[in-house]
């Protein structure tokens, strides 16, 4: 505190006040509008051990009291080793500091307030995390907020099946790291318990002093196992290269040794069956131990941290399937095959993780000269269902046409086989059969409940194929028309889903993009190169979409190349 000169009676009077307040029984504390603490009685030490003169608020005493003066609230309760306290605060040394006093607090609202205040935190910490879908994400601010809230550091160990798993840590300050573990759990004190599942080890059993070098926090920045990750790094890959996993030190490290923590606290991250994980939470030396009610509160955020991250590690593995099946039912496929040229267009809908029921399978003859199978298909429904009977419909597809080169009998052999499935959805598809003879290109082409194939003439003519039948998987029979067709040099058909005429948009939005602009663009394309066509088919579509909702968009273009003008020098006279 502030010493002011005066006449002697003053002096004598200060050194009065200033013996009064040490011996006082209540804790004093002042401290800085900078958040540090200037001075502290006896009482306030032996309440808050962690605190002395020169530390931080907002990293040594309770998050209540920090949160508190830096709101420049004027009075603030809560609980400090299971004592419910009061704090008020009175304006000293000008009113550059705050004097704080602690008291019991005899309210019998305290409890609930608290009880309350444990809740919105719970809350808030649910809202957060929750709205992390990845894994690693997840882990950053789950360490994060439990070493703001519970700790003064945090550890989040993932149940990775490597020897090795994902780990994310953080200070107290917000720092945020990711790495992968540098030694083995079972050295970590109930770590290897949490991770197998079992109850937590009381904090009072856990004996800081036994943790691993590798474990230890260099004066309580980040961890030694995860130093050189880089901060908030929460979209890196977790496959980053981490330090010798024997966790070796030889005794140096960028602050120099570090010393064991004061308090040390290991709880699982409960998952579906078997723990998804486990949190390490540690506290500075001198800090106060762990309490049954911080191990209870510790509990409770680790079954909502749990529940974020089982939630983001399904969401990514569903995505990572998605992007698989996605790619195996939609790839390009090969752009030119025996002298005929393809190109594929695909948008999906505003799907389940992106996966339509559109699929594409251009699959070649095993001889030479043979048929090329094209399928374009529309299954009912949208996700992963969908895209597993895709690619149900393909695969089987695909052994038909092996064996049956008729049109007709295949479609019926593949509506018996989805039949005798117990799935009940149903597809439509269109088929066409390719293949060159000399510089024109035959195709016989069939619709299963699909709209009809457009041919485009090297003169702009644009004519739908008259072929029509009915989808398959749905009734007992199928019947169909196959149109058997011949494309000149410079001549495409185009198969596409109904997701292209149906497309909803112009000046109101309800008109749909419909059969005739679909023929008006074919018509400006004649004679062009199949991306080309497929590009502009696409373009035009989505600006008419603007931006709104639809359905999958799925084409395929056939297309004989153009006869290519060979230039011949003229002959010298």
């Amino acid at each position: 505190m502030r010493r002011d000169s005066g006449t002697p009676t003053e002096q004598s009077a200060a050194r009065a006040v200033s013996a009064a307040l040490q011996s006082a029984p209540w804790p004093l504390l002042l401290a800085g509008a900078d958040g540090r603490v200037r001075w502290l009685n006896p009482a306030a030490t032996a309440l808050l051990p962690g605190v002395g003169a020169g530390t931080s608020l907002a990293r040594h005493a309770p998050s209540w009291l920090a949160d508190a003066h830096a709101r420049r609230d004027r009075a603030a309760a809560g609980a400090v080793a299971g004592r419910a306290l009061r704090a008020e605060a009175a304006p000293a040394d000008g009113a550059e500091a705050v004097l704080w006093w602690l008291r019991d607090d005899p309210d019998p609202h305290t409890a609930p307030d608290a009880e309350r205040e444990r809740a919105r935190l719970l809350a808030d910490v649910s809202d957060e995390l929750f709205a992390r879908l990845n894994p690693q994400e997840c882990r950053g601010s789950t360490a994060r907020l439990a070493a703001r809230h519970l700790a003064d550091a945090a550890v989040v160990v993932g149940a990775g099946r490597g020897a090795r798993p994902p780990v994310a840590a953080a200070r107290r300050d917000g720092e945020v790291t990711h790495g992968r573990l540098a030694g083995d759990p079972a050295d970590v004190p109930g770590l290897a318990e949490a991770l197998q599942g079992f109850p937590p080890v009381p904090a009072r059993w856990l004996d800081p002093a036994a943790l691993p070098s590798w474990m230890l926090p260099e004066a309580f920045e980040l961890p030694e196992a995860f130093q050189g990750r880089g901060s908030d790094s929460v979209n890196a890959p977790d496959s980053v290269d981490t330090p010798d996993p024997t966790g070796a030190r030889g005794g140096s490290g960028a602050s120099g040794a570090s010393e064991p923590p004061g308090a040390l606290m290991v709880t699982p991250l409960p998952g579906r069956g078997t723990p998804i994980g486990a949190l390490v939470l540690m506290r500075r030396a001198g800090a106060q131990p762990f309490t049954e009610d911080d191990e209870a509160l510790a509990r409770l955020f680790a079954v909502r941290a749990a529940a974020a991250l089982s939630a983001a590690t399904l969401h990514a593995e569903q995505t990572a399937v998605a992007d698989l099946l996605t790619q195996d039912t939609l790839r390009p496929g090969p752009r030119r095959v025996d002298g005929v040229e393809y190109a594929v267009g695909h948008r999906p809908a505003d799907g389940e993780l992106g996966v339509g029921g559109d699929f594409v399978d251009i699959s070649t003859a095993p001889e030479a000269g043979g048929e090329t199978h094209v399928v374009l298909g529309d299954v009912c429904g949208k996700g992963l269902e969908a895209a597993a009977l895709t690619g149900k419909i393909r695969t089987t597809l695909r052994a038909l046409h092996l064996l049956e080169p008729d049109h007709q009998r295949l479609l019926r052999a593949l509506n018996a086989a989805l039949l005798g499935t117990d799935d009940s959805r149903f597809a439509t598809l269109v088929l066409a059969s390719v293949s060159r003879r000399g510089s024109a290109v035959a195709l016989r082409l069939t619709s299963a409940g699909h709209p009809p194939p457009l041919i485009v003439r090297r003169d702009g003519d644009v004519l739908a194929a008259p072929t029509h039948g009915t989808l398959v998987g749905a009734l007992p029979e199928v019947s169909t028309q196959t149109y058997e067709t011949t494309l000149r040099p410079g001549e495409a058909c185009l198969l596409y889903s109904d997701g292209v005429t149906e497309a909803k948009g112009g000046p109101l939005g309800t008109d749909q993009f419909g059969e005739e602009r679909l023929r008006a663009a074919l018509a400006e394309c004649a004679g062009h190169p199949p991306e080309a066509i497929a590009e502009r088919v696409q373009m035009l579509v989505a600006d008419w979409l603007g931006g709104r909702r639809h359905d999958d968009i799925g084409l395929v273009v056939i297309a004989a190349p153009r006869r290519r003008t060979h230039l011949t020098a003229a002959p010298a006279l």
